[in-house]
C-alpha cells in the first residue's frame, strides 16, 4: 500500500516534533521552510524532504493534508490556496486530539488551557498538583514539550497550554475541562480584528466537556447557554476569594475557606486568580484538594514571573524580570501592598522601547517604600515617578534597599523595560538579581 503523503510547514522544535510522529504513524513527509537555515534541519530523518524558500501554492495543494506549525497564518497566501484548492489545514494540536481518541489513549483526561496571561503559571501549576497528587501527568503544548511528544499510554492526565495560534488549527479536542483565564488585545498583527482574535480563544470551549471562565472578565464568558461551566474570580465565583472579618483573604469554594493567601509563596492577586483558576481545573479532573492546597504553600512560581527568591528576616525578594513593558509590571503591581504587612519596595528600568511611563502612576501610589530605577531610561522614569531614586545598577539597588527594609516588607524586581542595555536578556537580569539576593541577603558565597 502506497504511503500517504504529508506536507509539514515550518522546522523548529514544534515542526520537528510533528514530523517524527508523522514519520512514526508511517506517513510520507515533506517540510516546507522559509528559512534558509531552519532550526532543526540538522535533526531530521534521512528521506523526509526539506524544500527551502517561499511557499508555493500550486505545490502545497499536491497534499491533501498540510500540518502548519503556529507561527504561520492560516491567511497566508500559499496556505489559502491549498484550503481552497481542498486540502486540509491543522496544527500539530489537532494530531494530538486525533491521538488521544485512539483506544491506547482514551482512558486519560484532558486539561486545557489558554488567556492572553497568566497561562504558562496556571498550567505549570496544576502540573506540579497532580505530580503532588501521585497522578501520571505530561504537560507542554505552548509551553516547554510539544504537544505529540507528551504522548504516552501510561499518560492519565494531559495539561496543554494553547496560544491562539494553536487553536487556529485546532477542532476535535474533548477536553475534560477547558479555561480562557482572560482576554486582552495582543497579536493584533495576526488578526483582522481584536473581536477576531476573541472569537479565535472562544474556540477552546468548543472542544470541551465542561468550561471555565473568569468571572472578571466578560470576554471569557460562555457564549453557548448549554455548555456546562465553573467559574473563578474575586467574587461572584465558584471559587473566589473570601475577606473575613480579621482581615484576612480566603481561597475559598463556596463558602468554604480553603487557604489564607498569606500561605501562598505566589505574590500579586493576579496569581489569587490563577490559584483560584488551578484549584478549579485540578478539582474538575479529580484531583485531590489536599494535595492542591499543599502545592500552592509551595509553589514559587515561574521562572522569572514574580518569581519568589527568598524569605529573610521577614522580608520577601520577589524576581519579576520578565516584566519587560508596563503593563506586565501594572499586573505585578496591583494590589500588591494590600496582602503584606509591609511596605513595597520596587526596582525599576533598562530600556522603555518609548513606554510612556505615566501609565505606571495609578499603580505606584501604592507603593510606600523606596522605589529605585537604573539603565538607559533611568532618567526617563525619573523624570514621570519624581520620587524614584535613579541608581547606577542593580547591584546599588539591593544595597540601597537593604538599608531600608523591614519585618513585612516585600522587594521586587518589577522593570517595565526591556534588559538589552545592561544584559543579553530578562533572564540573565533576573539570574543576576537572584545571585545579589543569595550573596547580599542570605549570605551566600
Amino acid at each position: 500500500m502506497q504511503q500517504e503523503k504529508v506536507a509539514v510547514l515550518g522546522l523548529g522544535l514544534t515542526g520537528l516534533s510533528t514530523v517524527n510522529f508523522l514519520l512514526a504513524e508511517g506517513y510520507l513527509v515533506s517540510v516546507f521552510d522559509t528559512r534558509e537555515a531552519p532550526p532543526g534541519e540538522d535533526k531530521l530523518a534521512s528521506g523526509v524532504c526539506l524544500i527551502k524558500g517561499a511557499f508555493c501554492g500550486k505545490r502545497l495543494c499536491e497534499f491533501s493534508l498540510i500540518i502548519s506549525s503556529p507561527g504561520i497564518a492560516l491567511a497566508t497566501d500559499a496556505v489559502q490556496f491549498a484550503i481552497e484548492s481542498g486540502s486540509e489545514v491543522i496544527g500539530d494540536i489537532e494530531l494530538f486530539a486525533r491521538k488521544l481518541k485512539t483506544p491506547a489513549y482514551q482512558h486519560a483526561k484532558c486539561v486545557t488551557i489558554t488567556g492572553s496571561n497568566g497561562k504558562s503559571t496556571v498550567t505549570s501549576l496544576l502540573g506540579e498538583m497532580a505530580v503532588e497528587a501521585g497522578c501520571k501527568v505530561a504537560v507542554g503544548g505552548n509551553i516547554g514539550v510539544p504537544a505529540l511528544d507528551l504522548l504516552c499510554p501510561d499518560i492519565k492526565l494531559y495539561i496543554l497550554e494553547l496560544s491562539s495560534f494553536q487553536l487556529e488549527t485546532t477542532r476535535s479536542l474533548n477536553a475534560d475541562i477547558a479555561t480562557i483565564l482572560n482576554i486582552s488585545e495582543d497579536h493584533l498583527d495576526r488578526y483582522h480584528s481584536y473581536q477576531h482574535y476573541i472569537e479565535t480563544k472562544q474556540t477552546i470551549y468548543q472542544q470541551a466537556k465542561l468550561a471555565l471562565f473568569n468571572s472578571e472578565d466578560s470576554l471569557t464568558f460562555v457564549a453557548d447557554k448549554n455548555m456546562p461551566t465553573q467559574s473563578f474570580g474575586f467574587t461572584d465565583a465558584r471559587y473566589h476569594i473570601q475577606k473575613t472579618a480579621n482581615n484576612v483573604y480566603y481561597l475559598s469554594k463556596g463558602k468554604q475557606h480553603l487557604l489564607a493567601v498569606t500561605q501562598l509563596k505566589l505574590s500579586g492577586k493576579h496569581n489569587w486568580l490563577n490559584a483560584l483558576a488551578a484549584l478549579a481545573l485540578g478539582e474538575a479532573v479529580g484531583l485531590k484538594m489536599a494535595s492542591m492546597l499543599n502545592t500552592l504553600t509551595t509553589y514559587s512560581g515561574l521562572e522569572h514571573r514574580c518569581e519568589f527568591v527568598a524569605e529573610s528576616a521577614g522580608i520577601r525578594w520577589i524576581n519579576d524580570s520578565k516584566a519587560t513593558n508596563i503593563g506586565a509590571t501594572q499586573a505585578a503591581l496591583r494590589g500588591l501592598s494590600a496582602i503584606i504587612s509591609g511596605d513595597v519596595h520596587l526596582i525599576l528600568g533598562g530600556e522603555g522601547k518609548g513606554a510612556d511611563f505615566n501609565e505606571l502612576l495609578p499603580v505606584l501610589t501604592e507603593i510606600k517604600g523606596g522605589i529605585y530605577c537604573f539603565g538607559a531610561d533611568a532618567a526617563n522614569i525619573k523624570a514621570v515617578v519624581v520620587n524614584a531614586k535613579v541608581v547606577d545598577d542593580l547591584p546599588m539597588a539591593i544595597a540601597e534597599i537593604i538599608e531600608q527594609v523591614n519585618e513585612g516588607d516585600l522587594v521586587i524586581l518589577s522593570p517595565a523595560c526591556a534588559s538589552l542595555d545592561m544584559y543579553p536578556n530578562f533572564m540573565a537580569r533576573g539570574d543576576h538579581f537572584k545571585r545579589l539576593i543569595n550573596r547580599l541577603v542570605l549570605g551566600n558565597d
